[in-house]
Formats: C-alpha cells, sequence, structure tokens
C-alpha cells in the first residue's frame, strides 16, 4: 500500500541483515497466531501488511478486543497530531507477523508523545503507561523507527496540536452557503448510518443510494463514496459530532481533497433547513467568483 510499503520495506531488510531469529522466535511461534488484519479494524487495515499476530503486543488476546480498543485510537489519528502514530499504534495492535516481536523504537515513541501527548490532553487524557516509551528498545537494536523524520531538512514541522473538533454548522444564510460551496474543493449531500454491531465511536455506514454530488472538483463522481466512506471510518469524532447521537441524518458537507483522503470541512444538517435547502437549489444555477471573472 501507499501507506506502508516503504517503511515495511526497510524493515524486512533490517531483518535479513539480523541473522537468524533465536528461542524466543521459536516460544512466540508456539504462543501466538498469524491472522489476518480485518477491514473491521480501521486503524490498522491496509497498513502495510495482511497479517498480524494474537495475542498482541498489549495482551490483547481475540479480534473483537482489538478492533475494540484500536478503535479508541482514531480519534487521535483523526487530529493528525503526528505522521507516525498509526504506524506506532499499529505495531503494537497488530505487530507483524515475523518469527521474532518487532517493537517499535523508543525514538518512534517519543516522537509521536512529543506530539500527540498535548492532543489528548485537551480532551482530559495523559499518555497512557502501557505506552511508556522507557519500555521499548533503543534504537541500535531491531525495532520499528520513524518514517517521516527527516534530520536533514530543516523546513521540516510536525503538525501543530489542535483540540479543535468539527461541528454542525449553523446555516445562517443560503449566500453563506454557497460562499463555502466555492470556497471548498467538494460538496455532497448524504445520508448517514449508525451500525448497531459495535459499540465503539467508529460505527457509521454512507447509505449509497443517497448520494447526491453536488460538486466533485478534483475527485471523479464515481470515487466519491468510497472516500466518504474512508472519512467516516477514520475521522470518527468528527462524525460523532455531526450526528449527535442520532441513527441516522442527511448532510450536505463540504470539504479539501488531501492526497489519498478527503478531509470535511463544514457540514450541515438537512432537515427542516430552509436556507440550505434554498442554497442547494440555486447551487445548479450558481456562479464562483472565479467562474464569473
Amino acid at each position: 500500500s501507499r501507506s506502508g510499503g516503504p517503511w515495511l520495506l526497510g524493515l524486512l531488510a533490517r531483518l535479513l541483515l539480523w541473522g537468524s531469529p533465536g528461542a524466543w522466535a521459536s516460544y512466540l511461534r508456539r504462543s501466538s497466531s498469524c491472522t489476518p488484519i480485518p477491514h473491521r479494524m480501521a486503524l490498522c487495515y491496509d497498513i502495510g501488511y495482511s497479517e498480524m499476530r494474537i495475542p498482541n503486543l498489549l495482551e490483547h488476546e481475540t479480534m473483537p478486543e482489538v478492533i475494540q480498543q484500536s478503535s479508541s485510537w482514531l480519534p487521535l489519528l483523526a487530529r493528525e497530531c503526528h505522521p507516525d502514530a498509526r504506524i506506532f499504534l499499529c505495531s503494537l495492535f497488530a505487530p507483524i507477523c515475523l518469527d521474532r516481536l518487532i517493537y517499535p523504537c523508543r525514538s518512534l515513541c517519543e516522537a509521536v508523545k512529543r506530539s500527540c501527548a498535548p492532543v489528548m490532553a485537551c480532551y482530559g487524557y495523559p499518555w497512557p503507561e502501557i505506552l511508556n516509551c522507557n519500555k521499548f528498545p533503543a534504537d541500535h537494536e531491531l525495532c520499528i523507527a520513524a518514517v517521516s523524520v527527516d534530520e536533514n531538512s530543516s523546513s521540516r514541522r510536525m503538525p501543530r496540536a489542535s483540540c479543535k473538533d468539527c461541528e454542525l454548522e449553523e446555516a445562517s444564510t443560503a449566500r453563506e452557503i454557497l460562499e463555502n460551496l466555492c470556497a471548498n474543493d467538494f460538496a455532497v449531500k448524504i445520508r448517514i448510518l449508525r451500525k448497531n454491531i459495535t459499540t465503539t465511536i467508529s460505527d457509521f455506514d454512507l447509505d449509497p443510494s443517497r448520494v447526491e454530488v453536488l460538486k466533485h472538483g478534483p475527485l471523479l463522481r464515481t470515487e466519491i463514496p468510497a472516500r466518504l466512506q474512508q472519512w467516516l471510518d477514520i475521522d470518527a469524532t468528527c462524525v460523532h459530532n455531526i450526528m449527535r447521537g442520532t441513527h441516522a441524518g442527511v448532510f450536505v458537507v463540504s470539504g479539501e481533497v488531501q492526497s489519498d483522503k478527503v478531509v470535511v470541512n463544514k457540514a450541515y444538517a438537512w432537515q427542516k433547513n430552509r436556507n440550505l435547502h434554498q442554497a442547494v437549489r440555486r447551487w445548479k444555477h450558481h456562479r464562483c467568483p472565479e467562474q464569473a471573472g
């Protein structure tokens, strides 16, 4: 995969240089088993390898437990606090299925903690003791190192911690909504459904029969449903705030395209929203400022 391939190849190359596994690898083969990473494990599905070991490095012994515990970290990833946060977490929740246990390097843990712990603190959560960076091996040992760090780039900047969550917008006027649609890459009217098969926060589906593309921008119309489902899976905190505890709802969402994902910037509830209804009716004939020029 695009997100996991390069670091995975680097890890395998280091393993080839490391030599034959010892007694611990034999014990690992007896005490754990390899299993496919399920699609429902949104945190690590399509991370760059397809199988993981259970029990994992956090001592989760069943797949339902792994899915439930890992999904609680999706809101943190949605804040994009560190580009290697997903690799770090998946090395623990879904350890790669090799002959020896491969832990994250201490430096990787420390880098992710520096950027992500402040975001967790926004919501009253401390960095958990189970992720104490002193427990992980030093960089000169066999471990998973940071992928995005470039020590030679002085211009490289980590994302700043953000405590802001998206919320439903109040559609004050139709004109304001039209200006928002013009300003964003895409705009879609969709129906979101809450699934009842799990109690985790990441449990929303897109109703594929209720997707009305208002503006597709750089996206193909045919790829929009899949991109929006990816957004529902990854940006769980945003979707949770938009749904406000309801089981289903129709919304107009707009946002921007960032490499291989979409980011929703604005969301309006369709029900009993006259300004929104008026804006959507006018949109077909509306000309944005750059079009009128």
